[in-house]
């Protein structure tokens, strides 16, 4: 897929206020300092589509952006550390998870996480709750090019096999990219298209 336009819509904290368009979309989710905004912007190809920051939480709104007229790039609010209150974190997981349960344009979500990490018990129930929900969704290992070749693929090998000892009994899709060398923007975008072609042949 090229990405021909990437444009910013919207941002909100209510669900109902997303857009009304009958528009396949791809909700981008992960813990605070995934490398989430480095990773939409790498997809884009858009330096300052969002927002990065050397603070971790500073995505707080829900954030559309429409990706060649025909889909829609939604990031979200990372969970985890953080720099905010109480409070707000609580506001970010009540329209969070209405997100996830009441946005029927929904199609995938890319859960993030860093591939240098073992699987982090917050990334686990995250995944755990969108199955019970049974939202689909694929896991993004981020930052590929903070480890060698050999020992990145030990890391996702052993993050797979944990899952499977886990609650899956398959491996959910899983892609492996990094933002500094573009590693995974094809393949990622490619499985983005096949995707939207079967939503449109279901919807015409």
């Amino acid at each position: 897929m090229k990405i021909s336009s990437a444009e910013f819509v919207m941002s909100n904290s209510n669900v109902a206020h997303c857009p009304k368009e009958p528009l396949p979309e791809y909700a981008f989710i992960g813990r605070s300092n995934v490398g989430k905004s480095s990773l939409i912007n790498m997809l884009t190809e858009r330096k300052h589509l969002a927002k990065t920051s050397g603070r971790p939480g500073k995505t707080q709104l829900i954030n559309h952006f429409k990706i060649n007229n025909n889909w829609f790039l939604v990031d979200l609010p990372g969970y985890g550390y953080a720099r905010v209150s109480k409070k707000d974190k609580k506001t970010f997981q009540k329209y969070i998870t209405e997100y996830f349960e009441k946005r029927r344009q929904l199609v995938c979500a890319f859960v993030l996480v860093d591939v240098r990490h073992e699987p982090q018990p917050i990334d686990l129930e995250f995944m755990e709750w969108l199955g019970t929900n049974q939202i689909p969704f694929t896991i993004i290992f981020t930052k590929a090019d903070k480890l060698k070749p050999a020992s990145l693929d030990t890391h996702v090998q052993d993050y797979l096999r944990k899952l499977l000892e886990g609650a899956w009994e398959e491996v959910p899709p899983h892609f492996v990219t990094s933002s500094a060398n573009r590693t995974g923007r094809e393949e990622l975008l490619d499985y983005i298209e096949g995707i939207n072609q079967e939503f449109f042949r279901a919807n015409n």
